[in-house]
């Protein structure tokens, strides 16, 4: 089965319109493909007996269930080691003295495109390491009660995971992995934050306690608040540039002053906004948020 053109228009024109995805002339085939999934799941035989599905009050599970198949939803633990060296050693370092100094313990972060949860995981298990450092160097007065708790009072953290796809929500929520989705967590990590149960790993109670996933479509206006940092890796490059920018505005009003963004490794803010300055060190960049009125 070959799309027409019109029928195209109108599927990229949809999809476009529910999540801001765009699929330019490069993506057509992997479009095509994944309609061709669908019609023979939903057991039909044209383009416009799918479409009217879509649109209608009754295809909104089926709408789902076909963005859910536009994304590819690949992710590791410790994706980008150089990124993740320079939030973890420079940028969470700085934060959390600025955040002690002015006698505010809380930190709020986004995983936003989190896919299956080892993003937001692996986010968790660094704050976790980067708390611990900095409360034995700045106590702050407060009792750690026994056992010792993976985030030491009075600090406060929360992290919010979410994505498009229910499925990849669902198998973050349950916090599962195989051996081959360990290959990057070291000895250390796996004996700290998780337990082998069978052939798999499962995310220990307290580190999973951090992390909230919830449903979320970037293309709504609905936008968390308060984000000290955000990561949407490999996210922006489904968009164009229209939306790309509108994602990025949406992103500045969701951090707190001084809050961070991380894009993917091929992706960039430059010729998009001059609200964050890109920062850097050895090969990790991050974008910082520019002070309002500044």
């Amino acid at each position: 089965m070959q799309l027409t053109e019109p029928e195209l228009k109108l599927l990229q024109t949809l999809v476009y319109q529910e999540c801001g995805m765009f699929f330019d002339a490069r993506r057509t085939h992997f479009l095509q493909d994944r309609l061709i999934r669908r019609l023979k799941e939903c057991r039909l035989d044209s383009f416009y007996s799918y479409y009217r599905l879509l649109i209608s009050q009754e295809g909104k599970e089926e709408l789902g269930r076909l963005l859910e198949n536009l994304t590819v939803n690949e992710t590791s633990f410790f994706r980008n080691k150089a990124q993740l060296d320079f939030f973890h050693k420079h940028i969470l370092d700085e934060m959390l003295r600025c955040k002690q100094s002015r006698g505010n313990f809380s930190l709020r972060m986004w995983s936003a495109g989190c896919s299956t949860g080892q993003e937001a995981y692996t986010m968790a298990m660094l704050v976790a390491d980067a708390l611990s450092y900095h409360s034995l160097r700045n106590p702050t007065g407060h009792d750690a009660p026994m056992p010792k708790p993976l985030i030491p009072p009075p600090w406060k953290v929360e992290i919010l995971a979410s994505d498009i796809s229910y499925s990849v929500l669902r198998a973050g929520q349950e916090g599962m992995y195989s051996e081959n989705q360990m290959a990057s967590v070291d000895y250390s990590y796996r004996l700290r934050h998780f337990d082998k149960v069978g052939e798999r790993y499962a995310v220990k109670k307290a580190l999973k306690e951090l992390v909230h996933f919830d449903f979320h479509n970037l293309k709504t206006e609905y936008l968390p608040q308060h984000m000290d940092v955000i990561f949407c890796r490999n996210v922006m490059m489904y968009f164009d540039e229209p939306e790309q920018k509108r994602l990025i505005d949406k992103f500045y009003r969701c951090l707190n002053p001084g809050g961070y963004l991380f894009v993917g490794h091929a992706e960039s803010l430059l010729g998009l906004t001059n609200k964050f300055n890109m920062i850097y060190r050895d090969t990790g960049t991050a974008y910082e948020k520019h002070q309002e009125g500044a």
